[in-house]
């Protein structure tokens, strides 16, 4: 929810994905702020990927991952660069073409992004989380989240592009023999006092100094994306999970079930914030009706449309109201 900074969490994610020539996933959900905290520093606590460490070592610029492994050399690793996924079988031969040139384009690039690999068959779990539904699958994770992917084998040339854009659009930097990089975005200094209260966990301090800051500039590219995700968790840290209790013994109460939502979305669980909301819209009218549409539309905000899962979830909702 904070600036680009290394080792740090970045709301501007949501802009910078924009920029990437792929479509936009949500499989991995990392939205609690702590949890993001906590991989930040274990990030930092890291070596840095090394180009001349061998393929498959952790903190090479080329890992085998596993389940086991997948935290600390895919979303910790991608607090420091951007982490591209090659999810691969020993059976698939579009795999066997496309492996080889990322393999060859990571060592290529020198540290600046790293590729792990992630064989399907042996980490079913894993694969189904990602929600792989065909391989070869490529996917980009940067600070924690999945900005980028692709399926299917593609020309080495695409490729190429496809990385150097992900690394332009992360970290500002160039990818060697990917073309000049672009100047990173300039910091914005009046977030510092934001972000030392996420780091912590005074989240009522950063809402205020989000809302300064807000209040100052109205239209300011990271403030107010930031302050309604902070708002998200201070509601869901006060509901806590007797929220869930209380909105299943008073099913019509939408008050309660729209505090139940928030609990849900602010540990993670966007379907089933989604979903509770879009039941309480199929079977209510009138005023209770557009409260609960109004409370989904506002959580539709705060996830970004970026995500597959809230296309799905306002296509439920126009079927819901109409």
């Amino acid at each position: 929810m904070q600036p680009s900074r290394p080792g740090r969490p970045d709301p501007r994610a949501q802009a910078q994905q924009a920029q990437l020539a792929a479509s936009l996933a949500g499989a991995v959900d990392l939205a609690a702020v702590k949890a993001r905290s906590e991989a930040a520093a274990r990030a930092q606590a890291a070596p840095p990927p090394s180009p001349g460490a061998p393929a498959g070592a952790p903190g090479a610029t080329v890992v085998d991952v596993t389940e086991a492994t997948f935290q600390t050399e895919v979303l910790d690793r991608s607090f420091q660069v951007p982490v591209v996924l090659d999810l691969w079988a020993e059976w698939c031969g579009p795999c066997k073409q496309l492996s080889p040139v990322l393999e060859r384009l990571a060592a290529e690039g020198g540290g600046s992004w790293v590729l792990a690999k992630v064989d399907v068959d042996a980490n079913p779990t894993l694969a189904q989380g990602l929600r792989v539904q065909g391989i070869p699958a490529v996917k980009a994770v940067w600070q924690g989240q999945l900005v980028a992917e692709f399926t299917g084998a593609i020309p080495e040339e695409q490729a190429r592009e496809f990385v150097t854009e992900l690394v332009r659009a992360t970290t500002g930097g160039a990818v060697p023999g990917g073309g000049e990089g672009q100047p990173a975005e300039t910091e914005d200094p009046r977030l510092d006092a934001a972000e030392a209260a996420l780091e912590r966990g005074d989240l009522a301090a950063a809402e205020a100094a989000y809302q300064g800051l807000l209040d100052e500039e109205p239209d300011h590219p990271v403030a107010g994306l930031a302050l309604r995700q902070v708002q998200l968790f201070r509601r869901a840290d006060e509901a806590g999970p007797d929220a869930l209790v209380r909105a299943d013994a008073a099913p019509d109460d939408v008050d309660a079930q729209n505090r139940a939502a928030d609990f849900l979305l602010g540990n993670g669980d966007v379907e089933g914030a989604f979903n509770r909301l879009l039941d309480v819209v199929r079977r209510t009218s009138g005023e209770d009706r557009d409260k609960a549409r109004r409370h989904l539309v506002e959580l539709f905000g705060i996830v970004g449309d970026q995500d597959p899962r809230v296309g799905t979830a306002r296509r439920q909702l126009t079927q819901a109201l109409f």
